[in-house]
C-alpha cells in the first residue's frame, strides 16, 4: 500500500512538472521510464520506481534525490491529506 501511495505520489509530482514545464513555453519534455531505488522507512525497506523525464529536470520532493531514508513518511502522506490532497 504504501508503495503504490509512493508511487502515485511522484507520478503526480512528475505531472505537475511537465505541465508547468509547458505553459512557461518549454516543450519538448517528456516522460522517460522510470529507475528503481530502494527507501529506508521506519517500517522496512520500500522498492519504489522513481518516474523520470527526458531532460533530467525534475526533481521529486517526496524522495529527493540521492535520499535514501524516510523517516517521517507516515506523518508527510497524513499532512498531505490535512492540505487537501485527495484520496483519488
Amino acid at each position: 500500500l504504501k508503495k503504490q501511495l509512493a508511487e502515485r505520489m511522484l507520478t503526480a509530482e512528475l505531472a505537475h512538472h511537465l505541465n508547468t514545464e509547458t505553459r512557461q513555453g518549454r516543450a519538448g519534455n517528456h516522460r522517460n521510464g522510470s529507475s528503481p531505488k530502494t527507501v529506508i522507512t521506519p517500517s522496512g525497506e520500500l522498492d519504489l520506481d522513481i518516474p523520470r523525464d527526458r531532460l533530467a529536470t525534475f526533481e521529486p520532493q517526496l524522495v529527493a534525490k540521492y535520499q535514501r531514508r524516510l523517516p517521517g513518511f507516515d506523518d508527510q502522506v497524513i499532512s498531505m491529506y490535512a492540505r487537501g490532497m485527495s484520496v483519488r
